[in-house]
């Protein structure tokens, strides 16, 4: 069974209250685009990610807002500006890194939150099943390109029916393998 594969670029994820501080008391999130995952959507707002080194501007905020601010960037993004970010899950933000985050009308400094996102693929309860697949399994996906063909391992399964079926991967990874507008993987077995 092969399904798609997308590039998640950097982005944000913010509380209510961040939200309010970065953009006034009055904020609401701003629907740009829905994305694939149910419920979830890319904002009209963004902010300014800033590290040691340099900053980020203009990064999208994605909704809705959650129970923690987290910033997800590629390594290549966070070295750029000097920020060791710990590959991890979402959510899984305990010990990582800090940075400010600017808005038009405020700034917060988080403490931990910022993370490189750990390729992963959203399944149905379904679609695991057919996959032979469980919650938090790890795996290994092939993806096809016409150039940079790939395995990819370390690629967790989460299972969820409030999921649509698709892998995640950061844009380091997307151009590693040379990835197209539709891209499709597959679990192999090593």
């Amino acid at each position: 069974m092969k399904f798609i594969v997308e590039t998640s670029a950097r982005h944000v994820h913010v509380t209510e209250q961040d939200l309010k501080i970065l953009f006034g008391e009055n904020a609401t999130l701003t629907k740009k685009k829905d994305l694939s995952q149910p419920g979830q959507f890319a904002c009209e707002e963004r902010v300014t990610v800033v590290g040691p080194k340099k900053e980020l501007p203009n990064v999208s905020i994605l909704g809705p807002c959650r129970k923690a601010t987290q910033v997800e960037l590629s390594a290549t993004d966070a070295r750029s500006i000097g920020i060791t970010a710990p590959v991890r899950e979402s959510g899984d933000l305990a010990g990582s890194a800090p940075c400010k985050l600017v808005g038009p009308c405020g700034e917060i400094e988080i403490s931990e939150g910022v993370i490189i996102a750990k390729r992963h693929i959203h399944l149905t309860p379904e679609d695991a099943a057919t996959l032979g697949v469980k919650d938090k399994d790890e795996v290994w996906v092939r993806i096809d390109t016409a150039e940079r063909s790939a395995i990819l391992g370390d690629v967790v399964c989460r299972v969820s029916p409030s999921y649509a079926t698709a892998m995640h991967i950061d844009t380091d990874e997307s151009n590693a393998v040379g990835s197209g507008k539709e891209q499709y993987g597959e679990i192999v077995k090593i």
